[in-house]
């Protein structure tokens, strides 16, 4: 696969028919190319003080572009608006960048991947998805 960038929401957890809890939103990178993700919900499954030590799924929503210049613009959206003040994207306005600037299918849906395992995504974009503090945007990163 070529060079690609992503942005995600997830949340964390160890049992997948847990129930996805209403929380604040994170962003995190993935994917090869630059990258951004936000993690939003309570999560499923232990941790520690962040609520990630121990889980086993996170709900992840991504931009996925090809080009470093398109996710630099699509993060530059995320900062002017949010990150620069210190502030937390808010999900739903995350969505609205995804669905601007995504070149995979899940644009349409926000960027919404799901609940998904470890394991189950390409290894850099499991990386930020596991280890993004819930409510924090992650900068752009390369993933496969």
């Amino acid at each position: 696969m070529g060079k690609d960038s992503k942005a995600k929401d997830s949340s964390k957890a160890k049992d997948p028919k847990a129930k996805d809890s209403k929380g604040k939103g994170k962003q995190a990178d993935g994917d090869e190319g630059a990258g951004k993700s936000q993690k939003g919900g309570g999560g499923k499954g232990g941790g520690k003080a962040d609520g990630l030590g121990t889980c086993t799924y996170v709900k992840a929503r991504h931009i996925l572009c090809e080009k470093q210049g398109k996710i630099n613009e699509a993060y530059k959206k995320l900062q002017d608006g949010w990150l620069d003040n210190g502030d937390k994207v808010p999900p739903t306005e995350f969505a609205k960048i995804s669905a601007e600037f995504s070149e995979c299918p899940s644009g349409k849906k926000g960027g919404d991947l799901g609940w998904f395992p470890r394991g189950k995504m390409a290894g850099p974009f499991q990386e930020v998805a596991f280890s993004t503090p819930v409510g924090v945007t992650s900068a752009p990163f390369k993933s496969t």
